[in-house]
């Protein structure tokens, strides 16, 4: 259909330049006919023009009936493969949809199972975590419980003025017994005979050695507790009048613990000219010690010496140091003299290795002489078996005191 159409437009474009140059041939040969010719000509022209368009025309239609045939044609055969096209795809849609649906379905049970287990596991171990959490606030709680009842039974012994001072000289003897050697320290020590007894006093070394008698330093615990407790609620409350009422009691009553020491412990030269006061608490101890001026009146009135725990611990520690020293140095005498012992017996031993080295020599000269006169007899002997019988007795003779000698033949 497009070749014709080409064909029929080559064809026209061929008859127009035909026409032209018989027109302009013709325009050259007839100039005289000019008008005549050209309107001849023009209406040739129109005429082969419209027939050349209703040609056209004609060639158009027949070409746009054909395209709409072969459109209508191909749009059937379009349709016609879409609807075959579209059933197999809905075809396979629906095997899409059944395989998902059952792909959905595993995955479904798959979930469903590892989501029931996970949470089988979890809700175990979460209960499992609970009770263990549960039985240790009911542990706590009887801890608690207890400690509750030990706290009571402390402030129990601790409202009582006897049992608050036995507790304070067990907390002293326990610090004693962690730091010193049981010979370092006695209980119960009395520096008068048939007088007051102190808690506690370390043996210190006399000053003449070894073979003097100890001296003693008495360290006795008190706890003025009431005071004390007094001082913490008036300070709590912001009552400075209270406070100051109370740290004056306080004071007061720590002095008279220090001038009961001095008076009843401090016998020197049975005792050192000074004593230690022991306050089992550290905030007793911090409360004393931030009253100023006085730990220094009572060192210097009453020559007491106020100690905490840790103050008292680094006393004692400092002490055993000095202890050690002393035996060190105890032990070094007895070492050097263990030594100078050792020198002595070092030269008898060397004297007697001179002696069994003389002996040695006289031995072995004895041992060198008696080789000889072995050789000799052997020599002898070796002569006596080439000699007769008669003269061997000339060559050796036997005596009661052994073998000698002979004279030569």
């Amino acid at each position: 259909m497009k070749m014709d159409t080409l064909l029929i437009s080559l064809g026209v474009i061929l008859y127009l330049f035909v026409a032209l140059g018989v027109f302009f041939f013709v325009g050259r040969q007839l100039q005289r006919e000019t008008t005549r010719a050209a309107r001849e000509l023009r209406e040739e022209v129109s005429g082969a023009m419209r027939n050349l368009g209703e040609l056209v025309a004609r060639q158009v239609s027949v070409s746009a009936d054909g395209q709409m045939r072969l459109l209508e044609t191909f749009a059937d055969e379009m349709r016609r493969q879409m609807e075959a096209t579209r059933g197999q795809v809905e075809a396979k849609l629906l095997l899409i949809q059944a395989d998902n649906a059952r792909q959905l379905e595993e995955m479904r049970k798959t979930v469903d199972e590892k989501l029931h287990v996970t949470l089988e596991n979890r809700l175990g171990e979460s209960f499992r975590q609970v009770s263990e959490r549960l039985e240790r606030v009911h542990q706590g709680l009887g801890e608690m419980q207890s400690l509750a009842q030990g706290v009571g039974d402390l402030k129990k012994v601790l409202s009582n003025v006897k049992t608050r001072g036995t507790w304070g000289e067990v907390q002293l003897g326990t610090i004693l017994e962690e730091v010193l050697a049981p010979g370092q320290y006695e209980k119960n020590f009395s520096p008068r005979e048939g007088k007051e007894k102190v808690e506690y006093a370390i043996r210190l070394p006399g000053q003449g050695g070894e073979g003097d008698k100890p001296i003693y330093m008495p360290i006795d615990a008190k706890f003025p507790l009431e005071d004390y407790e007094r001082l913490l609620k008036a300070e709590e409350r912001g009552d400075t009048v209270l406070m100051e009422q109370a740290g004056k009691n306080l004071e007061k009553r720590v002095v008279d613990c220090a001038k009961e020491i001095s008076e009843k412990y401090l016998v020197p030269p049975h005792t050192t000219d000074f004593g230690i006061l022991y306050l089992p608490v550290e905030g007793l101890f911090a409360e004393v010690v931030r009253r100023w001026g006085l730990t220094e009146k009572i060192q210097r009135d009453y020559r007491v010496v106020v100690a905490g725990p840790t103050t008292l611990w680094a006393l004692l520690t400092s002490l055993q140091m000095g202890f050690r020293t002393l035996a060190i140095e105890k032990k070094s005498s007895e070492v050097w003299r263990i030594l100078a012992e050792v020198k002595k017996e070092w030269e008898n031993y060397g004297n007697l290795l001179d002696e069994v080295q003389r002996k040695l020599t006289a031995a072995s000269d004895s041992i060198d002489k008696a080789r000889r006169k072995t050789q000799v007899i052997e020599q002898k002997l070796n002569r006596l078996e080439e000699l007769p019988s008669t003269d061997a007795a000339r060559v050796i003779e036997l005596s009661p005191k052994g073998v000698k000698e002979a004279s030569p033949p």
